[in-house]
C-alpha cells in the first residue's frame, strides 16, 4: 500500500527535472547577455577605430582644400564627413607667424587649426603618440618649393589638456616657399614668394557634418632690398597645451639668408571655415 509520504518523496522528484531547467535557462541567459555585451563592445570599438581612420584621410583632404580655396577671392569647397562618436571643432589663434625682414620685424599674424577630437573613451593608442599624415617626414613649419604643403597634418594623443581627453587628427597652416631667380636687363633679381593660409572661423550651425572653406581675401605684404628673413612661430594658446609639444615642429625659428637686394611678397589667403552650413 503506498503512503503519503511516498508520495512526497516522487513529489519532490518530479520537481526537480523542472528546477534545473530553469537554472539552465538562467544561466544561458546570462551567457547571452554577457555575450550581447562584449560582441556591441567590440563592434563599437572596431567602429570608432574605423571612423578615426576615415577622418585621417578625411582630414588631409580638408588640408589640401585650402591651398585650393586660400588663393582665390571667393572660391568655396564644402566637404561632408561622417561621424558617430568624434566632434570637428575650429581653434581661433593657436598659432602666430612673426617675418622678420634684415633682423626688423616686418609684420605678423595668427591663424587657427582645425581639430577632429576623438574621446580616448571610444578610441586611444597611447599617451603621446603622434602620427604625421602630411608632409610624413618633414617637420618644419617652413616647406620648400612650388608643391610644398601649406598645412601641416598629424595625430597627436597627449594627455590630459583643457578642453578634454582626446586623441586628436589636427590640420595647422603653415608656410610655403619659393625662391625665383630672373634676368631682367642683363641683371639678376632674386624674388622671394612666401604664402600662409589662415583659418577665420565662419559659422557653426551644424546643420549637418560638413566643412566649408571659403577663400575671402588675400593680402601681400611687400619689402625691397631683402638679405635675410627670419620667421618666429609662437603658440598664443600655449597655457591650454597648444605649444610646440603638441604641433612637433623641428623648430620656432626658420632664418635664411637669401642673394643681397632681394624682393620679398608675402601672400595671406584668409580662409573663412564654417562648421555644417550647409546640409
Amino acid at each position: 500500500m503506498k503512503t503519503p509520504l511516498s508520495k512526497a518523496g516522487r513529489n519532490r522528484k518530479a520537481a526537480s527535472p523542472a528546477i534545473s531547467s530553469v537554472i539552465l535557462t538562467s544561466v544561458i541567459v546570462v551567457l547571452l547577455l554577457v555575450v550581447l555585451v562584449f560582441a556591441n563592445t567590440y563592434l563599437n570599438d572596431r567602429l570608432a577605430e574605423y571612423e578615426f581612420n576615415a577622418m585621417k584621410q578625411f582630414m588631409q583632404t580638408i588640408g589640401l582644400q585650402v591651398d585650393d580655396v586660400a588663393w582665390t577671392i571667393g572660391r568655396t569647397q564644402t566637404t561632408r564627413y561622417a561621424s558617430q562618436f568624434g566632434t570637428l571643432n575650429l581653434e581661433t589663434v593657436a598659432l602666430n607667424y612673426t617675418v622678420y625682414v634684415n633682423g626688423n620685424p616686418k609684420f605678423s599674424n595668427s591663424t587657427g587649426i582645425l581639430l577632429f577630437n576623438m574621446p580616448i573613451s571610444r578610441f586611444s593608442i597611447s599617451n603621446s603618440y603622434r602620427e604625421r599624415i602630411s608632409p610624413t617626414s618633414n617637420s618644419h613649419f617652413l616647406q620648400m618649393g612650388t608643391t610644398a604643403p601649406v598645412a601641416h597634418v598629424f595625430v597627436i594623443e597627449t594627455l590630459p589638456m583643457n578642453d578634454g581627453n582626446y586623441i586628436r587628427i589636427v590640420v595647422a597652416p603653415s608656410i610655403r616657399m619659393l625662391n625665383t631667380t630672373m634676368n631682367v636687363n642683363g641683371t639678376q633679381a632674386n624674388y622671394i614668394n612666401l604664402y600662409l593660409p589662415v583659418l577665420n572661423l565662419g559659422g557653426t550651425p551644424r546643420y549637418s557634418q560638413s566643412v566649408t572653406l571659403e577663400g575671402t581675401n588675400v593680402l601681400a605684404v611687400s619689402a625691397t632690398s631683402v638679405n635675410s628673413i627670419r620667421i618666429h612661430l609662437d603658440f598664443p594658446k600655449s597655457d591650454f597645451g597648444f605649444d610646440n609639444n603638441f604641433f612637433g615642429f623641428n623648430s620656432t625659428d626658420e632664418q635664411f639668408n637669401v642673394a643681397p637686394g632681394s624682393a620679398m611678397q608675402f601672400y595671406i589667403g584668409n580662409v573663412t571655415t564654417s562648421l555644417g552650413m550647409y546640409s
